[in-house]
């Protein structure tokens, strides 16, 4: 039985239960940290953002190559998309907008600035794979995925 674009998008999801929580993507990372998704179209095979996906699958409506998708939890592998913006994790936005974005949110590095929330690409990789092993190998259990958000190892002293 051949499965359908959107039940196959879908079966790489895991939601949280609480209606706020991340929903996961668990197919292909790519080398940005940011998800996978292979579609069939006229021209083709191509890939595309599973965030970009889910919310043109809620809101019905395709987004221009020119719109970006701004995460609110900041976190390359949730894809929570709907077509309400409260709840949605993504919403679209210009890139000024996510500039401003990322400026705010200390996700910006120059020569006279680094801040705390701004990682290295090879470890906000990383940490994409290490959560999509958690939610894979565990399903939703909020203290693995805590540190894999992290980057720690359970094993690691805690002071509470």
């Amino acid at each position: 039985m051949i499965r359908s674009e959107v039940d196959r998008f879908w079966s790489h999801v895991v939601k949280g239960p609480e209606p706020e929580d991340c929903w996961f993507w668990t197919g292909a990372i790519s080398d940005d940290g940011y998800g996978r998704f292979w579609i069939r179209r006229q021209a083709g095979q191509q890939a595309v953002r599973p965030q970009r996906y889910a919310y043109e699958l809620a809101t019905g409506e395709p987004l221009p190559m020119s719109t970006l998708l701004l995460h609110a939890c900041d976190i390359p592998i949730c894809v929570h998309a709907t077509a309400d913006l409260d709840v949605s994790h993504v919403a679209p936005g210009t890139h000024r907008e996510n500039m401003l974005d990322r400026a705010q949110r200390g996700r910006y590095r120059n020569r006279q600035t680094l801040r705390l929330g701004d990682l290295p690409r090879q470890v906000r990789v990383q940490r994409s794979l290490d959560l999509r092993t958690v939610i894979l190998d565990h399903g939703w259990q909020p203290e693995l995925i805590s540190a894999a958000l992290l980057g720690v190892e359970l094993t690691h002293p805690r002071l509470f």
